[in-house]
């Protein structure tokens, strides 16, 4: 199985490419990529840009990583209330690649931390209501709040016995593709 596990994120010490390294390292017999937004920057998209230069290569790319992949991890980051300019701009562009929906219905699993109580929920609730809409097809979520105090940033794993038994409980059903695809 091919896992494309995706940080929401451009910061370079993101606490969303932590959850999301951790949760793919936990599938097992998978070929995992991890994905950083600072690969994918692009000019911040404007229709005029289009009309004049096209969709630039680098949402191309984007694109080509979901369609080679069995399943999406993504661990957004939470920037008052919704996306990160970052992951926005890449979700943008590649939004505007002719005859094409975004995730391509690639099954995903949607996550989320923040270092406050609702663990970037604004958010989650934002891309569950848009991302179906964008060829989302989206089989679990997760939060995981106040990252200071549940994530062993040493040891690279949740450090909350109840919040790591919840994700590995939802890994485990989301390992199983063939059954998530019958459906």
């Amino acid at each position: 199985m091919k896992v494309l596990a995706i940080a929401g994120s451009n910061s370079d010490v993101s606490i969303n490419k932590q959850l999301v390294t951790y949760a793919s390292s936990l599938i097992e017999n998978a070929e995992v990529e991890i994905v950083d937004m600072n690969d994918f920057e692009m000019p911040i998209y404007k229709h005029q840009i289009e009309v004049e230069s096209g969709v630039p290569q680098a949402a191309h790319d984007f694109a080509s990583m979901i369609d080679q992949s069995d399943l999406l991890i993504i661990s957004l980051g939470e920037h008052n209330g919704t996306y990160s300019a970052a992951f926005k701009n890449v979700f943008d562009w590649t939004s505007r690649i002719k005859d094409r929906a975004v995730y391509n219905n690639i099954p995903m699993f949607l996550m989320s931390t923040s270092p406050g109580g609702r663990g970037g929920l604004g958010v989650l609730e934002a891309a569950t209501k848009r991302f179906p809409l964008h060829g989302g097809n989206i089989v679990e979520t997760f939060s995981l709040p106040f990252f200071g105090d549940n994530f062993d940033k040493e040891n690279q794993k949740i450090s909350n016995d109840e919040k790591d038994n919840e994700l590995r409980e939802k890994i485990s059903k989301i390992s199983d593709l063939e059954a998530i695809l019958a459906k």
